[in-house]
């Protein structure tokens, strides 16, 4: 099985900080009005050095957490084309293993982003019938593969037209 561009680091690095600093942001706004009406006196000194301490903590546990989850989700997400079916198996805690058979497949999009393109690599979404997940950035196909070279991308785009063209006798 082919392993995902290098650039699919940096897509798990930067979900795993938003999604842990905006995490740490609601904490804080929640307990920020417990803080305040618990202590009077050199409340400002006080809670500004400790809410200071506790940043500087939140975005070192954030950049941990993303350097030990992108590089497990980078060796983990894995995809093959075989001469029936697009393989895909991805997860670290939870291992999940698709298989989407080419006669299932309508549509192939390519996708690149800012960041694909000062990377170089490109999504791909391998739609098929009646299927679609909401995931953190709306809807995915169920064959979403995050990265892969710009090439490859073409590739297999490619390769799964002729696929789908031959099913449809063109």
């Amino acid at each position: 099985m082919k392993q995902l561009h290098l650039g699919a680091k940096w897509i798990f690095r930067l979900r795993t900080y938003f999604s842990l600093l905006f995490l740490t942001f609601l904490f804080v706004s929640f307990f920020i009005p417990f803080i305040i009406s618990s202590s009077e006196e050199s409340i400002e000194d006080s809670f500004l050095s400790n809410l200071f301490i506790f940043f500087l903590l939140s975005v070192v546990i954030a950049v941990v957490f993303g350097e030990i989850y992108s590089k497990l989700a980078y060796r983990n997400w894995k995809y093959e084309l075989t001469s029936r079916e697009v393989k895909l198996e991805h997860g670290i805690i939870w291992k999940k293993y698709s298989a989407i058979p080419f006669e299932r497949v309508q549509n192939i999009d390519i996708r690149r982003g800012i960041f694909a393109r000062m990377l170089g690599f490109s999504t791909l979404n391998i739609q098929t019938a009646g299927y679609h997940m909401v995931s953190q950035g709306g809807v995915v196909s169920e064959g979403y593969i995050p990265a892969v070279s710009v090439k490859e991308a073409e590739n297999i785009r490619e390769f799964l037209i002729k696929k789908i063209g031959k099913r449809q006798g063109l």
